[in-house]
């Protein structure tokens, strides 16, 4: 069975070079696939999966605890150098980003131990209500307070919490 007689090879394979139209049926066909390592089924074993996910909560933590680092720095930075009004308002921003996102940890941290666990789905639309919320917080924020609110605190303060997982990866602390 040539690889343009195979059903499983696409409109691409098929133009291809011999050799692309090779690789392509191999990598399509099961059998290919059962005698070739190069595509072996991951098998984990009941420690590893325990394994994987502490590290994925403590690395939940560390995440949190650098942002909330690097927002109380910012928060002190206004603080000391514009006063009480450029304090609060990063106070605002950084708290903007910050509690959305500790309410979508804490979200993917209960999935972990129910009986069901968060899937990429989930995880997708967590991202996409958390980023909303904390747009509709800077909205809310703009509204009420504008006259009121030091803009570049406030800004720093919430890029500040949004970036404060670099300084895992500048201290090589990322799980």
């Amino acid at each position: 069975m040539g690889a343009s007689d195979n059903p499983a090879v696409g409109s691409r394979a098929t133009h291809g070079s011999g050799a692309e139209v090779s690789a392509n049926a191999e990598a399509l066909v099961p059998d290919a696939q059962a005698s070739n390592p190069e595509f072996a089924t991951l098998v984990l074993s009941d420690a590893d999966r325990t394994r994987i996910a502490k590290r994925s909560r403590r690395g939940l933590f560390q995440a949190l605890a650098a942002q909330a680092v690097v927002g109380l720095l910012v928060v002190l930075a206004a603080w000391g150098f514009a006063g009480f009004d450029a304090g609060a308002s990063a106070l605002i921003g950084a708290a903007a980003y910050f509690v959305p996102n500790a309410l979508f940890a804490l979200r993917l941290l209960l999935g972990f131990w129910g009986p069901k666990r968060p899937g990429s789905l989930a995880f997708f639309w967590g991202e996409a209500l958390k980023l909303l919320a904390t747009a509709l917080i800077v909205v809310a924020v703009a509204w009420h307070w504008g006259a009121w609110l030091v803009w570049p605190a406030f800004l720093l303060g919430l890029l500040g919490v949004m970036k404060g997982y670099v300084v895992l990866l500048v201290l090589r602390r990322l799980p």
